[in-house]
């Protein structure tokens, strides 16, 4: 299991220090990254949370999938690589970095 971990469905007034703290209880959180619109600034409901070891991520895994959080249920699982996406989705992911 990585480290890297998939928050889905949260409120859009979620924001990194609320997730720091709902995801610090499962153990050591290391970053929290909450994607946001670029045009207005606000969330997206979804982030990517980083945890030190694959215990610790298992353990948030098993404790928040499904957990309500401002009245949704919350979607947590090991992040996927852009590689691991349909094509048109992989296409876009890479598109919108600048090397």
């Amino acid at each position: 299991m990585g480290r890297k971990l998939y928050v889905g469905n949260f409120p859009y007034e979620t924001g990194e220090t609320e997730l720091q703290d709902l995801f610090g209880r499962a153990g050591t959180v290391e970053t929290v990254k909450v994607m946001r619109d670029m045009a207005t600034g606000r969330a997206r409901g979804f982030a990517f949370v980083e945890m030190p070891n694959d215990a610790e991520a298992a353990q948030a895994i098993a404790g928040l999938d499904g957990k309500e959080a401002g009245g949704r249920n919350l979607k947590v699982n090991e992040a996927r690589l852009a590689a691991n996406l349909s094509p048109r989705c992989s296409q876009r992911a890479v598109s919108s970095f600048t090397f």
